[in-house]
């Protein structure tokens, strides 16, 4: 009770509370006031505006006051939030920050207020720029199960907790909770960690894209096509659902019957078109010879979770396996399909269910041979439950003695191999003891006992509660002394107990009689124990597989190790960098350096490299490198930077005495960067490249082991050093051991390659305390990498000065105005406005070689007598060759090509001064933007356009546009005129173009193309969990290109679910489109090396042939002379080694006039071989072949070769390299013409001849493709492989005949072959492998069918996985010649005749 009447002044505490409503925290006022309690101030106001809270007090407004103020006071938001002791910033203006960064709109804050505290969450917002459309995000909260973390005692930690989660949510791959308080530092690294990490294994990783803006719009547009597919699928199974026939399982029916009739049962609608495949019984004999001897199951030995064991068990029970067969598949087996393998394996034919058996099967029947005996024979032998096939080969092996196949069964059964015969085998003494025991048993058993010959006899056994007869075969042993070994032993029963039951009675009486009844007569007592035991081993007759050896030739011999044998070694091993200073090299170096100093050559050299501005700043870039781990040096072009940095760093450490651990690696993009900055530093420091500077780069290495201190390389090729490691993060660590800097150059420019080394240097940093990384670029946003290597505390920054000179910057409008109103034709004329913006209009945004030819005349010109070249930058090759063609025709102009296509020595042309009295001008692509200087450039011509690979991981579809370059780019492209004086920059377009469509800066590559190549990389490092480690990027991929570059990585084979596979190690190793390194990796392993290096450098670079739009129907036919048959490539592969073949003895002028004649492009012939050679180096560099390996020398080459002009096997390696990317062929009905000699089949007509694939449904061949006519495909051909598709919505025009396909997508897709492939060709090379449990055939890939026993199936997945084992090896030994390999050899004969034996 409140006491009334209580003085206000008294000073005396009252004795109870007095009663003031009770503080609404719902709300929080903020206020800058200093020194006051915000509840006081509260309490003021209410007082002034509530007078009946005045007579409640006793009308005092005093007394409520004095009471406020005797409470304790309340601490400021920041020692709430922080601790007294925080000084730092706080969640909310973090997020603040954040948010105004990232152009968002300010974070707006929701409060909720409950009986367990307050909890708050943000909403964020953007609005885009152009169409002002606001974006909102639904409120960032915490899951039901985490809710209870939200719940705070104040609406301030509320706010600033939903600030902390939020800022998680959008930068967890950062380590902002290092500028976090304690309390919520500790979340960020604790529950949000773990929360996230469970979300991500669960498929919710977009949940923390840094951009949820993007991840939202990704995950709606995925959403509507996932909703778009299960439509169509859900219609494609409901037609299905009417017409029986579709693909599915049926559980618990039998077997089809192909005869019966109607729309309700027949089964095989759908299937009776479908290819068909067989398999010649001395193949399958061959096959089942190498599975028995080298499978092994789940080779990585993964072990389903007990609920899908459950599952399995149940479902391939209700298909017909014995229920205690399937328990122990799964125990074996990694999953369903596996498990299904295993049983068709393992379990005997007379136990299988009906749909997995071929047609018109019936146990213990068989065509009848001409060889009576040998039939009997193996009707006899196999009457124990041995596989008839088994029965075969042993009874062959043994010479046809019945007596001696018999005893080597049996071995098998036990053993898994015939044991070798005993001397004593036919010894007097062992025939005197048979004989002896026989007498006594027939007196025994009496009627029971029947003699079969002098060696074998039969007794009946005499088992209680037992339905059957059962007969038990003796025979004595042929090749074993007796009773030192066990006779043979034969369980017959009537009717027939299934094999294995029978095989597994054989098997534990044999165990028993060798455990306790060896040495003395036995088969009374073997008999005795059988009959008593018998019951119970029916009832539990033990594990299938302790007698597959015997039921099936195709189960393997014994229990195999699983693990798998083609583990990746260990990398080189680098000795780690003794730091002890004045050590004997270093003290050396130091000698060796000190008297370079004092040379007319140095001292020259040191006084142009004072000159720039990178010397002023020596001490500040050596200080903070040797201070921080991570130093961020930013300067403009010209500065020095790239040159200079590298050397201070080196000059410092020979000073200082430990030049002898100097190992500086600086990463460029570009390989021409690479050999540019090595020659010029090597010129500065006045030695030879390869000695204390070198470089490395695909194909191409100078350096000396112990004496090169500074390498520049590509960043592929540091990278491509990191995966041939080992396949382990201790692996990637200790690569890096004898390293002392990692330089990465042009970081701004955020390829692929950069953001994949930064997410690896960051975890190495932390590990490798002393190693030193250093970023550079000149257009850098230093904080976004700052923050991402830990802030200021652990980053050092280092900005330099430019030293360019004025550039004068020259618009399209300004150009036409100076060419005048006919580009040229007329210099200085009077042009009106009207007139310039229409001549801007007709230009537009397509490039005008005409306008470039005149600016180069109207630069030329101006020039006068003065020396200086010109610098174009073109967006490809294409446009390179177009603009060379045209301003060679402009007299005294020396024209050079700069593009990334070339060789090394073709690159370095452009740097010397052109010739006496002609003017040097370059066509380069963006390739010259950055980190090369060629001296004598004065003027640049930019067409403000580039060429980008856009990938949509949607559509799985990759495409390579021209787009404008970003505005960072032009800045680059317009520096490379004012490095060595005045210059001026012509831009062919306008400024408005520049402001309005430039982006400020690209969008990261690792958000634009494929990321197979990457995931595949970041797998064979040993990161079990790719999608986590690629969210930690500087900007995360969107994790629906993640998933799909995982599940594509399977599909092609180089993932077995989890792990890589043997191919998959090969393809991460090899610098190479993965459909490339594929076929290279085929070609070798097959014999085919040469042809296969060919097509993939004609696949990297393009086709040779060339198409005048003119004369396109001659081009096509010239191109048509070389396929022979059989299709685009491999007319392409014959022209380029006949081209090779006139290069050997024909002049240039011969060579140039064949081209012309044939419609090929002779420098497109030359990039061809260029590349060829490339990846020849790359595929001796990792170790595939020996450096000994010569094109030109067959003796070098063994067995690569043996097969390189089998064109069927060519055709089919093309297939499986290029897999999935499969199209099905669909044929007309077939139409026949009357004859003199009968009806004859009609071809069909080209345009009635469909394509379809898994993606986009029907699909049309491109109309440059040598099968656009083709009216049929030899050898039954029901499939084609294509290695790219584009999509237009133009309308598709072909035999003169115009066909529309309004609203729908036409691909053009151009495929590799004539004469296509045959289905073992798909079985071996494409996708898994499924069983259609209706016996209808086979699933390939998920959506490809094949007719056939399931079993063959099941004989080509175990094939493909001896194959995969195979290539392990060459892993592990990396000089082995495969040519002759038996399973090498089983593939390239099922691939060249289709399954048949000859």
């Amino acid at each position: 009770m409140v006491k009334k009447g209580s003085s206000s002044g008294s000073g005396k505490k009252p004795s109870a509370t007095p009663h003031v409503p009770d503080a609404d925290s719902s709300y929080i006022v903020f206020t800058n006031s200093k020194g006051k309690s915000k509840e006081g101030s509260r309490d003021k106001s209410n007082a002034s505006t509530k007078p009946g809270l005045v007579d409640a007090t006793n009308g005092s407004a005093g007394a409520a006051s004095n009471a406020a103020a005797e409470l304790p006071k309340k601490p400021d938001t920041r020692t709430l939030i922080g601790g007294a002791s925080w000084t730092g910033k706080l969640p909310v203006n973090l997020l603040s920050e954040h948010c105004q960064k990232q152009k968002w709109e300010r974070p707006e804050y929701t409060m909720r207020r409950s009986s367990e505290g307050h909890t708050s969450t943000v909403i964020l917002k953007f609005i885009n720029p152009k169409t002002k459309e606001t974006t909102s995000l639904p409120p960032l909260m915490l899951p039901p199960t985490h809710i209870g973390l939200s719940f705070q005692q104040t609406a301030v930690e509320a706010r600033h907790f939903a600030a902390t989660y939020a800022l998680f949510r959008v930068c967890s791959m950062r380590n902002i909770h290092m500028m976090l308080p304690p309390k919520f530092r500790d979340l960020w690294k604790g529950e949000f960690q773990e929360l996230k990490e469970q979300d991500v294994k669960e498929g919710r990783g977009w949940m923390y894209e840094a951009d949820p803006f993007t991840a939202r719009r990704e995950r709606d547009d995925a959403k509507a096509i996932m909703a778009r597919k299960r439509a169509e699928t859900e219609k494609r199974e409901a037609n299905l659902a009417q017409a029986p026939g579709g693909l599915g399982v049926v559980i618990g029916q039998s077997k089809p019957n192909i005869n019966q009739k109607g729309n309700g049962n027949n089964v095989l609608r759908g299937w009776t078109r479908v290819p068909k495949i067989e398999m010649g019984k001395r193949t399958r004999a061959q096959i089942e010879g190498l599975i028995r001897e080298g499978v092994i199951w789940n080779p990585n030995g993964i072990q389903m979770p007990l609920q899908v064991q459950s599952r399995v068990v149940g479902e391939l029970s209700e298909l017909g396996f014995r229920r205690s067969h399937v328990e122990e598949a799964v125990l074996e087996c990694k999953d369903r399909e596996e498990t299904l393998e295993w049983l068709l394996i393992h379990v005997p034919e007379d136990d299988l269910p009906n749909w997995s058996l071929p047609d018109g099967y019936v146990a213990g029947i068989s065509m009848v041979s001409g060889n009576l005996r040998r039939e009997g024979i193996v009707n006899r032998l196999s009457l124990a439950g041995y596989a008839k096939e088994l029965c075969e080969t042993t009874l062959d092996a043994n010479a046809g003695d019945e007596a001696r196949a018999a005893e080597a069964l049996q071995q098998i059964l036990l053993l898994g191999e015939q044991k070798e015969p005993d001397p004593e085998a036919v010894s007097a003494s062992a025939q005197g003891i048979w004989e002896e025991e026989r007498a006594t048993l027939e007196a025994i058993y009496d009627d029971r006992y029947t003699p079969l010959t002098p060696d074998a006899y039969e007794i009946q056994l005499d088992v209680r509660d037992m339905p059957q007869k059962i007969r038990l075969q003796v025979r004595k042993p042929c090749t074993q002394f007796y009773p030192r070994t066990v006779p043979s032993l034969s369980l017959i029963s009537e009717p027939q107990l299934p094999a294995y039951i029978r095989l597994s009675c054989i098997r534990k009486s044999v165990e028993h009689a060798e455990t306790n009844l060896l040495g003395e007569q036995m088969v009374f007592s073997i008999v005795d124990w059988l009959e008593l035991q018998l019951v119970n081993i029916i009832e539990r007759p033990g594990r299938l597989r302790d007698v597959s050896s015997a039921t099936s030739t195709a189960s393997e011999l014994r229990p195999r190790d699983n693990t798998w044998r083609g583990k990746q070694g260990k990398g080189k091993y680098t000795r780690p960098i003794d730091r002890r200073p004045s050590t004997d090299l270093s003290l050396a170096i130091l000698v060796n350096w000190e008297a370079r100093q004092s040379t007319p050559a140095q001292e020259k050299m040191l006084a142009g490299r004072r000159s720039l501005p990178a010397w002023a700043m020596r001490g500040d870039i050596i200080q903070t490198v040797n201070k921080h781990q991570v130093t961020i040096i930013s300067g403009e072009t010209g500065s020095g930077k790239s040159t200079q940095s590298v050397q201070f760093i080196l000059d410092d450490m020979i000073q200082r005495k430990i030049g002898g651990s100097a190992n500086i690696i600086c990463t460029q993009p570009r390989r021409i960067s690479a050999l540019g900055l090595a020659d010029r530093v090597s010129d500065e420091r006045c030695q030879r490249v390869g000695t204390e500077v070198g470089y490395a780069i695909r194909g191409e290495s100078r350096q000396t082991p112990g004496t090169t201190r500074i390498t520049f390389v590509t960043t592929g090729v540091l990278l491509r050093r990191l995966q041939t490691s080992g396949g382990s993060s201790d692996d990637v660590l200790a690569a890096l051991t004898d390293v002392s800097h990692i330089v990465v150059d042009e970081v701004h420019e955020r390829s692929l390659d950069t953001d994949f080394l930064l997410v690896l240097l960051r975890d190495v940093l932390k590990r490798r305390k002393d190693l030193k990384v250093v970023l550079m670029s000149a257009t850098l946003d230093a904080k976004v990498f700052e923050d991402y290597f830990g802030g200021n505390s652990r980053v050092g920054l280092v900005n330099i000065e430019g030293r360019t000179f004025p550039v004068q910057d020259l618009y399209l409008d300004d150009i036409i105005r100076q060419l005048g109103p006919s580009q040229g034709k007329g210099h200085g004329e009077e042009y009106s406005e009207e007139n310039i913006g229409m001549a801007v209009q007709s230009i537009g945004q397509r490039i005008n070689y005409d306008l470039i030819a005149n600016t180069v005349k109207l630069i030329d010109t101006g020039l006068g007598s003065q020396e200086g070249g010109i610098l174009i930058f073109l967006p490809g090759t294409m446009e390179i060759s177009k603009t060379l063609d045209t301003i060679r025709a402009i007299p005294n102009i020396h024209a050079l090509p700069l593009h990334a296509s070339l060789q090394s020595a073709e690159q370095r042309r452009v740097f010397p001064p052109a010739p006496k009295g002609k003017r040097k001008v370059i066509a380069a692509t963006n390739v010259a933007e950055t980190s090369i200087t060629i001296e004598d450039i004065v003027a640049v011509i930019d067409t403000g356009r580039v060429k980008e690979t856009s990938f949509d991981p949607q559509n799985n579809m990759v495409k390579l546009e021209e787009v404008w370059a970003s505005r960072a780019a032009c800045k680059q492209r317009r520096g490379r005129a004012g490095r060595v004086r005045a210059g001026k920059c012509y831009k062919l377009y306008t400024s408005n173009a520049e402001m309005s469509k430039m982006v400020e800066r690209p969008e990261p590559e690792i958000r634009r193309v494929p990321l197979e190549q990457l995931c595949l990389s970041v797998k064979a490092m040993g990161v079990k969990d790719v999608p986590s480690f690629l969210a930690s990027a500087l900007t995360p991929p969107a994790s629906t290109a993640v998933e799909g570059a995982m599940e594509l990585l399977g599909r092609i084979g180089a993932l077995d679910g989890e792990e890589l596979t043997a191919l998959g190690r090969h393809l991460a190793m090899i610098p190479a489109d993965l459909r490339c390194g594929k076929l290279m990796v085929y070609g070798a392993t097959f014999g085919c090396l040469e042809a296969c290096l060919t097509i993939a450098a004609i696949l990297t670079v393009k086709s040779p042939f060339v198409s005048p739009m003119s004369k396109r129907d001659e081009s096509k036919a010239a191109r048509s002379s070389f396929t022979r048959g059989h299709g685009d490539l491999l007319a392409d592969l014959h022209a380029y080694e006949e081209w090779s073949s006139l290069r050997q003895n024909s002049s240039q002028r011969d060579i140039r006039n064949w081209c012309d004649q044939k419609y090929l492009s002779h420098q497109t012939l030359i990039d061809i071989s260029s590349n060829r050679s490339q990846y020849l180096s790359s595929l001796k560099d990792i170790g595939f072949l020996t450096f000994t390996y010569h094109t030109s020398d067959p003796s070098s080459q063994g067995s690569y070769n043996t097969h390189n002009s089998n064109e069927a096997l060519l055709r089919a390696l093309i297939a499986g390299a290029f897999n999935p990317q499969t199209a099905r062929i669909e044929f007309p009905e077939k139409k026949f013409a009357p004859s003199v000699s009968g009806a004859v089949e009609l071809d069909p007509e080209a345009r009635t001849i469909k394509y379809f694939n898994r993606e986009n449904g029907r699909v049309f061949v491109h109309p440059s493709s040598t099968i656009f006519d083709a009216q049929g495909f030899p050898g039954q051909a029901a499939f084609v492989s294509y290695f790219g598709k584009m999509a237009t919505s133009k309308v598709f025009i072909r035999d003169l005949t115009r066909e529309y396909f309004p609203g729908a997508l036409v691909v053009w897709v151009q495929l590799i072959c004539r004469k296509a492939f045959n289905a073992y060709t798909l079985l071996l090379f494409s996708g898994p492998i499924s069983l259609d449990t209706l016996g209808r055939g086979l699933v390939i890939d998920g959506w490809l069918r094949l007719r056939g026993w399931a079993r063959i199936g099941v004989l080509v997945s175990r094939l493909r996985m001896m194959l995969d084992e195979v290539l392990a090896r060459k892993i592990d030994d990396p000089g082995i010649d495969l040519g002759n390999d038996r399973v090498v050899g089983i593939v390239r004969k099922l691939v060249e005749l289709d399954g048949l034996d000859q």
